[in-house]
């Protein structure tokens, strides 16, 4: 199968290696030029995972992974394209993508934040009215960190990832391309439910918020490690009780994939499988000097992911305090506005709609 990758982050790089290792034609995209032009006379990427080390060509005519600095090159003939990049990256990206995609392609974002009407919206402000999937997740299907230009450590692989698709009038052939790339999606209601999945507004504020004191006063610091601690836990849990209570409420059903079982040893396995939260904190890739007014943490899953919690929760009568709190404090700690600039039904102009016309919407699609 033809597939493109779009982005030059970790997710994406683990991406272009796995898929082009699983025998797809691949081409990955990167907005950065120079790093590209980089990456191009390197003539390899280098990959650490459970099998060991080894290197990968790119490049060349004929070899599974080719490198393009053409958007348009890299959606003409892709069937697929793995949008492996922080929803930061959303608003600009589908402004681009959006006059160039064409009937039967399915767009992946893992995970997405509700990214998904982003893009299709994008579509329509273009006049583009193809039909094309879109299909969003609940996590990255990577645990990865990129080591220099052409080198990736990849901790883990996802084995399980719900996925919601937009329209899901769409979802039966849109998983027929998605399964052929990645077995471990699992079909779940449409892309609000794949959105209401995303773990990263319910594991990251928390710890980032928590252990602020630490952040600031040491230069690197482990939130997952020794920021990992009981009293966390106690709020991670409660505010992912919020986003299960949210789902409950607009009638998804379970699982709903707890956060709780990431850090169980037995039970129900969650989306890496048991035992990944060891094998992210062995790895030592996640201690990082974290900056609380630009990590990603903060402008992703914070203003983007919790504000759109709490937007939903609004818009379903359901209260979501842990969530609110939360955001009210990222609000001080970071300077900004995170409700108002964040990704809420209110900035998406969703939120006059009734519950059955969201779902007609998220059956159907934006309507011409």
């Amino acid at each position: 199968m033809n597939i493109s990758v779009i982005g030059g982050g970790h997710g994406c790089y683990a991406a272009a290696i796995e898929l082009a290792e699983k025998g797809h034609s691949v081409r990955l995209w990167r907005r950065d030029s120079a790093a590209l032009e980089k990456l191009q006379g390197l003539g390899h990427l280098l990959v650490r995972d459970f099998r060991g080390e080894r290197r990968l060509s790119l490049g060349q005519v004929g070899d599974a992974l080719t490198l393009t600095a053409d958007l348009a090159q890299a959606v003409a003939d892709a069937q697929l394209l793995v949008i492996a990049l922080p929803s930061t990256s959303h608003e600009a990206l589908a402004s681009e993508l959006a006059p160039l995609l064409r009937d039967g392609q399915v767009v992946f974002l893992p995970p997405g934040t509700f990214g998904s009407m982003m893009f299709a919206q994008a579509m329509a402000k273009a006049g583009n009215h193809s039909e094309v999937a879109f299909a969003e997740t609940g996590t990255l299907p990577y645990l990865a960190r990129k080591h220099g230009d052409n080198q990736v450590v990849i901790s883990g692989y996802a084995t399980r990832l719900p996925t919601g698709v937009f329209p899901s009038r769409l979802s039966e052939s849109a998983f027929a391309v998605l399964r052929e790339a990645y077995p471990s999606v699992e079909p779940i209601e449409d892309a609000l439910s794949g959105a209401l999945m995303n773990a990263g507004p319910i594991i990251h504020p928390p710890l980032i918020l928590m252990n602020a004191g630490p952040l600031e006063h040491f230069e690197t610091w482990d939130i997952h490690n020794e920021g990992t601690v009981p009293s966390i836990r106690r709020v991670t849990n409660a505010l992912d009780a919020e986003r299960i209570a949210v789902r409950e409420a607009l009638g998804y059903g379970a699982p709903h994939f707890p956060l709780a079982d990431h850090y169980a040893t037995d039970g129900d396995e969650w989306m890496y499988g048991r035992g990944a939260h060891g094998k992210l904190t062995d790895s030592g890739d996640w201690r990082e000097d974290i900056d609380l007014q630009k990590h990603r943490y903060m402008l992703e899953d914070t203003r983007l992911g919790l504000s759109f919690l709490v937007s939903v929760g609004r818009w379903a009568g359901v209260p979501t305090p842990v969530a609110q709190g939360l955001l009210n404090l990222a609000t001080v700690v970071s300077g900004i506005d995170l409700y108002a600039e964040g990704r809420t039904l209110e900035n998406l102009g969703l939120d006059q709609l009734s519950r059955s016309e969201m779902a007609q919407c998220m059956n159907q699609g934006l309507q011409a």
